[in-house]
């Protein structure tokens, strides 16, 4: 059962959430009028009328539902307020006469309460997963308030961030302690090198579209033709771009068998969730129609039987050329997405002739520089045009006829990605499978991604000369 803090933190929850429901109709209701009076219209249309009074029902059950909330909230403080005076009646001491003994070396001795899932205590999430599974599958009364103080010290560390994302139900939402999630996400998978290089947002917390304004017609500036004669006036103009609020997700059913015998099963299990979810989110990113990166790239072809790393490389600086003259001084492409086949291939390329130019850095006589870092490292080396090379293995290899990559060159600032902050990462267990000794686990969370600020700002060299490299 949840304690008086969890249900108190959960009626707060679901007053703020009662309290926005209020204000949005209000909202609503002014714009109507807003844009009628802005319009000129003496009158609303049917519709509007209608909507106002809808919104206007919408508003007096709200409000009504908030007294209902507040009556439930100072009871619920109430029984807390009163458990307190317990515990401090029950800590309450008489002196005994008995002196307590002198700090020897005169300093002040000062603690902390130690995380009840530690790196230290608990490094690969063993006990934490194992709590979660006892909690669930075997009503565990110890498992449950380990896990019910954990989301305690969660409420204290990232309140504004759980008081969305928990569900109000005892452990129906459980946080993945930080240092978990840290751990696991440099695991073996394609994981998400171009999402980690991508220009992040913490992730609004209402609504399944983040908003944003695309000026689409500038202000405008000419020269005055005589004294006095009128200036040049451009009205602006802007298109919202609202790219959807995505979830990925991912659910394994362990049986209890394994849990029960097996050793380091959800350990196991748990990893690959996390690496799955990581890896989705970054080929989304990359190969989703219409919004990915591929798709909203502009081709630069390189068409060619023979390829070679020398004639691949104008390419990559007509790509950069494109996506600089779209971005102008807004953002510098910065950026090479490529596959690490493509990259490997480009370090094996040997050549007689060299860059003119060649950017801070590069050595004389070469092509690029090979920071030496593993996969999904971060910037993996730098061609001789400054471009930083991101390796990412979500990028595809069945392109064209089948066997071809891609290179994408732009600015990772314009690379927006939005995801909740902290922990982006949670895990419920429920037992829908209990009729069959199997335990659930879900991981999933939220995010949302644009490339398309600005068009032609991604370009990506595609064709014949990106088959399957032989080395």
């Amino acid at each position: 059962m949840p304690g008086i803090t969890d249900l108190i933190a959960a009626i707060e929850v679901e007053l703020e959430a009662c309290q926005k429901r209020a204000a949005k109709s209000l909202k609503e209701r002014e714009l109507i009028i807003t844009a009628a009076q802005q319009e000129g219209r003496s009158n609303l249309t049917e519709e509007e009328d209608q909507r106002i009074d809808q919104l206007r029902d919408v508003h007096a059950t709200e409000k009504s539902n908030e007294k209902g909330i507040r009556a439930k909230l100072v009871s619920a403080n109430q029984v807390a307020a009163e458990q307190a005076e317990n515990d401090e009646a029950a800590r309450d001491t008489k002196p005994t006469g008995v002196k307590r003994p002198t700090n020897r070396d005169g300093a002040a001795k000062v603690g902390s309460e130690e995380r009840t899932y530690r790196p230290d205590t608990d490094p690969y999430g063993t006990g934490f997963a194992m709590d979660v599974l006892r909690s669930f599958n075997n009503q565990d009364a110890h498992a449950q308030d380990r896990l019910s103080r954990h989301m305690a010290e969660e409420r204290v560390e990232r309140s504004q961030y759980l008081q969305r994302a928990v569900g109000t139900g005892a452990f129906v939402g459980l946080t993945v302690p930080q240092y978990l999630t840290d751990l696991y996400a440099p695991a073996v998978a394609p994981l998400r090198p171009f999402a980690d290089v991508c220009n992040k947002h913490p992730l609004p917390p209402d609504g399944m579209t983040v908003n944003i304004s695309r000026i689409t017609t500038a202000t405008g500036v000419a020269l005055q033709a005589t004294e006095n004669a009128a200036v040049q006036e451009t009205n602006i103009d802007d298109t919202i771009l609202s790219p959807g609020v995505q979830t990925a997700a991912g659910q394994q059913t362990i049986s209890r068998q394994a849990i029960d015998r097996g050793t380091g099963i959800d350990d196991v299990v748990l990893q690959d969730l996390f690496r799955q979810y990581a890896t989705r989110l970054d080929t989304t990113l990359i190969n989703q129609a219409s919004t990915g990166l591929a798709a909203v790239g502009t081709a630069v072809a390189y068409t060619d039987a023979t390829p070679t790393g020398a004639e691949l490389y104008p390419k990559i600086l007509a790509a950069q050329s494109g996506a600089e003259a779209a971005l102008l001084a807004q953002a510098v492409p910065n950026i090479a997405v490529m596959h690490s086949r493509r990259w490997y291939w480009l370090s094996s390329q040997m050549s007689s002739t060299w860059p003119l130019i060649n950017s801070q850095g590069i050595p004389v006589q070469a092509a690029g520089v090979n920071f030496n870092l593993g996969y999904n490292g971060g910037i993996r080396g730098m061609l001789p045009n400054g471009l930083g090379v991101v390796v990412d293995n979500n990028c595809s290899t069945a392109i064209g006829a089948g066997t071809e990559d891609e290179v994408y060159v732009t600015a990772a600032d314009e690379c927006h990605l939005w995801e909740d902050p902290s922990a982006p990462l949670f895990i419920r267990a429920e037992q829908p499978a209990a009729g069959s000794l199997g335990v659930l686990l879900v991981v999933y969370g939220y995010f949302a991604y644009t490339f398309s600020r600005y068009s032609n700002s991604v370009q990506r060299v595609s064709g014949t000369g990106l088959i399957a490299p032989v080395f």
